[in-house]
C-alpha cells in the first residue's frame, strides 16, 4: 500500500490561509464606516414610579416572626 505524499500539505494550507485573508481583506474594504461619529443627545426621561418614594421590602418566608 503507498504512503500518503504530504510534502505538498504545507503550501496548500499556507496558501489556502493567504487565500483567505486577502478575500476577507476584499470584503472588508468594500464596507463604508462613519469617519467621526457625532455624539447623540440622550435626553433622559423621569418616569415616576409609586415605589420611588415609598420604603418596600419584600417579605421572605424565613423572616417572618414564629408563631
Amino acid at each position: 500500500m503507498p504512503q500518503l505524499d504530504t510534502s505538498t500539505w504545507l503550501i496548500t494550507i499556507m496558501s489556502m490561509f493567504l487565500a483567505l485573508f486577502i478575500l476577507f481583506q476584499i470584503k472588508i474594504s468594500n464596507h463604508s464606516f462613519p469617519s467621526n461619529p457625532s455624539p447623540k443627545n440622550l435626553t433622559l426621561s423621569q418616569h415616576k414610579t409609586p415605589w420611588e418614594n415609598k420604603w418596600t421590602k419584600i417579605y421572605l418566608p424565613l423572616s417572618l416572626p414564629l408563631q
